[in-house]
């Protein structure tokens, strides 16, 4: 079976903002490279080896990063949506470009630990139209879910409820025979939830459903993309980019002084400084970034050149690329600083004391 790989990563990222403003999603550095690397390196390793891009937000940071794909192994191709297309929409603009029987399609923000072989063996064993990847979840009700039936055909498409039919969640993963692509509609927004999906069930084509029992992660906010930086880097997500599962990562041409803490997956960028007594725990430093003395960093991002000065205390927050905090600053609960901002000492407090 040919198989062809398409990943969407035309999106805004605006609930990581004010990271996503100088950088598509797919492009922040995710254990010490771009997020994107992560999932192309697991297609090539599935023996994937043609990638197609749908690009539309920042396109030419991705092709400046990768170009045609040499030192990945893989042969790219980049299409600009020159509107956003939605999902559906998406798939269909990229359909020129196609040259295999099978399509992949993969969202661009989802940290997916699938065996793919094993994926694409279930949709060929089907004889599927569209192979859906689905996850299950304790709490459906912030997803969409979907139903299947005793032979893992997919019933049916159902929106946020607060009372789920099903614990089965759509996880952003697709295969699709390739001529269902080109019954999409081209040239205007299409989302293959609501419409593409719906439709073919009712014409009754063979949309089957694949369950992933292993790693899964939506990075869509702050949270969960600390979290899915530091299980890459533990091991605990899958990714042959990550050569070695440890505690912590150090990037090239960083210092972390003998007494600082790093643990928790953190990821330390190129030319990073971590002070003398500081904490970095379960976060990511972006590159040129300064960690003063005695401050702490814990489940957070901290932008490239951004700096936390001396005692300050740095949690469940980002700071945007070049912003300063002063010394003896709190800063928590989901806090975001924009870019270039500049916080005086002290300035931010959560408690009486520090």
């Amino acid at each position: 079976m040919s198989v062809d790989a398409v990943i969407l990563v035309g999106g805004l990222g605006t609930r990581l903002r004010p990271l996503t403003l100088s950088a598509p999603k797919p492009m922040l550095p995710t254990a010490g490279v771009p997020f994107l690397t992560h999932l192309i390196a697991r297609i090539r390793e599935a023996g994937i080896t043609h990638v197609v891009l749908g690009t539309s937000y920042r396109a030419e940071v991705f092709a400046d990063h990768f170009g045609a794909g040499e030192a990945l192994g893989v042969e790219l191709e980049y299409v600009l949506e020159p509107e956003p297309l939605g999902t559906g929409g998406g798939i269909r603009n990229v359909a020129d470009t196609l040259r295999a029987d099978t399509t992949l399609v993969f969202n661009g923000d989802n940290l997916i630990g699938v065996d793919l072989d094993a994926f694409l063996d279930t949709h060929r064993r089907a004889d599927a139209d569209v192979t859906l990847c689905l996850h299950r979840v304790p709490d459906p009700r912030a997803y969409g879910c979907v139903p299947t039936d005793a032979d893992g055909r997919v019933t049916a498409f159902l929106e946020k409820s607060p009372d789920p039919v099903s614990d089965q969640i759509n996880a952003g993963l697709y295969a699709f025979r390739r001529q269902v692509i080109d019954t999409i509609p081209g040239g205007r927004p299409v989302s293959v939830e609501r419409e593409t999906f719906p439709a073919l069930l009712a014409a009754g084509a063979r949309v089957v459903a694949h369950l992933n029992t292993g790693y899964w992660r939506d990075f869509g906010t702050p949270a969960d993309f600390v979290a899915g930086s530091a299980d890459l880097v533990r091991g605990v997500a899958p990714s042959p980019a990550v050569p070695q599962p440890a505690e912590r990562l150090v990037l090239a041409g960083a210092s972390v002084a003998p007494s600082a803490t790093v643990s928790g997956g953190s990821a330390i960028g190129r030319d990073v400084v971590v002070g003398d007594r500081a904490h970095v725990d379960g976060s990511v430093v972006f590159d040129r970034a300064r960690v003063a003395a005695d401050a702490v960093v814990r489940r957070s991002v901290v932008g490239a050149g951004a700096v936390v000065g001396r005692g300050t205390v740095v949690e469940d927050a980002v700071l945007g690329d070049g912003a300063v905090l002063g010394a003896g600053i709190e800063l928590r609960a989901g806090a975001r600083v924009w870019p270039g901002a500049v916080v005086a000492d002290g300035a931010i407090r959560f408690s009486s004391d520090l």
